[in-house]
């Protein structure tokens, strides 16, 4: 037995939304057998543009029952029977939410005939409840009330049935497939597609925009786990109505699709990511030569026009190293806008300046060991790779960090040696097979972190590269 299913609701959303209409008609797959049809009373304000669009008011619904009082009947009907909607999850997680609200489960198979449209009738340019039916000729006297909405949805079921969509039914109420979870929109071959390997997955809207990445060490299993549940929020309800297909990349490794994953969020910018969109705060050390000749060392907030010596994210840590430099290679901290104020520079109290921000050392002596620094600095910066597994067996993934920062990564051959004994390594050779990428903190620290984790995948390259 088939119950067809429609309902009118206050918002989008279950959990902060409520019914105002429900019908549900018993269906044997060929003709209806009985109806229940009631407006039901939200028990909040229905909202203008929801009374623009149904028809249904406040003083419509004010006489009419509260959920909780229809909701023996409901369970009653759909128990035991397939759950049929347009654009089902919809429809199901409201009735789902409200009936778990009043203490009763709601366990139904389900059927979409969003999904079994698709199927049924490719090509169609449209698998919205009016469109499909405006193309298949259903008119839809009552449009946007539930019963009007769900004798459109008879109809069609109908339609499908008769044009042998029993066979699509069902392989999709099989009790391993997983279809009748999925978003209305979304091919379920698309999802069958995916591999089983680490990469990073995009999801696309109807027009072909990008609105989430995600990052897998399983792409099917990662992307199968979003459609797992169907959670009431708004959040949830209107990610899964936004999805029309899938795309991906794999990667060599997990490590790989976590730094890709990044890039590709800050790259496009998806509307439904949120974890790694926030802003960023970067501090560089700049140097730069002021009008009397002496060559400064400042640290101030990242410049896109600049290329700073190194970086850090967080303020005090450049500071530190700030501070190091200075006292390693007798500078001064005023010259270095580490310290401000008049008279003598703390340098000099402790004898580490030799009197550079008075004019007492020439800037040409000044400069030397200021240029010794920032020598220093970069040399102690590490460079290195790390070699592992490829997308296939001919090839062998690569990480490169140089003097200090993520270059980017790529593929390498795999019948060549780049073991840690290989002498022959050059930063140029490696280059030829990498993608240079921009980088940030939390990159260059989960390569550090694995690079740690793994020593034995990292090949030191030293400072020449």
């Amino acid at each position: 037995m088939y119950a067809i299913v429609d309902i009118e609701t206050t918002g989008g959303y279950a959990s902060n939304n409520a019914i105002t209409e429900v019908a549900i008609v018993l269906h044997d797959g060929n003709r209806e057998i009985k109806r229940y049809e009631t407006l039901v009373n939200p028990g909040m304000v229905i909202p203008r543009y929801v009374q623009a669009l149904t028809g249904i008011n406040d003083e419509m619904v004010a006489n009419a029952p509260y959920f909780n009082e229809i909701a023996p009947i409901v369970h009653e009907w759909l128990s035991g029977a397939i759950f049929v909607a347009h654009n089902v999850n919809f429809d199901y997680s409201f009735l789902n939410h409200q009936l778990k609200a009043c203490g009763f489960d709601l366990d139904a198979k389900k059927l979409c005939t969003v999904r079994l449209s698709r199927k049924t009738f490719p090509g169609a340019p449209s698998y919205s409840l009016g469109n499909i039916c405006r193309h298949l000729g259903i008119s839809i006297p009552n449009r946007h009330r539930a019963g009007g909405d769900a004798d459109a949805t008879i109809l069609l079921f109908e339609k499908i049935l008769k044009a042998g969509g029993l066979e699509h039914i069902r392989g999709m109420l099989k009790s391993n497939s997983r279809e009748q979870y999925l978003p209305a929109n979304l091919p379920a071959g698309q999802l069958k597609g995916l591999p089983e390997t680490p990469g990073v997955y995009y999801f696309h809207d109807q027009k072909g925009k990008v609105i989430y990445v995600g990052k897998a060490k399983n792409i099917r299993h990662r992307v199968s786990s979003h459609f797992s549940n169907n959670k009431p929020g708004r959040q949830k309800q209107e990610f899964l109505r936004n999805i029309y297909s899938i795309s991906h990349e794999s990667t060599g490794t997990e490590l790989m699709a976590f730094l890709l994953e990044c890039i590709e969020i800050r790259r496009l910018w998806p509307i439904y990511n949120r974890s790694l969109k926030r802003f960023q705060q970067t501090y560089g050390l700049y140097i730069f030569e002021d009008r009397g000749g002496y060559m400064r060392l400042v640290l101030e907030k990242k410049k896109r026009q600049l290329t700073p010596v190194f970086t850090v994210s967080l303020l005090w840590e450049g500071q530190n190293i700030l501070w190091k430099l200075i006292r390693q290679y007798e500078l001064c901290p005023k010259l270095c806008f580490i310290e401000k104020g008049e008279g003598p520079c703390q340098g000099i109290k402790e004898h580490y300046c030799h009197g550079a921000c008075e004019h007492k050392e020439s800037p040409a002596m000044y400069n030397l060991r200021v240029q010794e620094a920032v020598d220093g600095l970069i040399k102690s910066l590490p460079s290195f790779t790390l070699v592992d597994e490829g997308r296939h067996p001919d090839e062998k993934s690569c990480i490169l960090v140089e003097q200090g920062r993520f270059y980017g990564m790529g593929y390498l051959p795999a019948d060549q040696s780049w073991s840690r004994d290989n002498g022959s390594i050059d930063a140029g050779e490696l280059k030829a097979f990498l993608t240079p990428y921009p980088e940030n903190d939390y990159m260059r620290g989960l390569v550090y972190q694995h690079a740690e984790q793994w020593p034995a995948k990292r090949i030191n390259l030293g400072s020449s590269v």
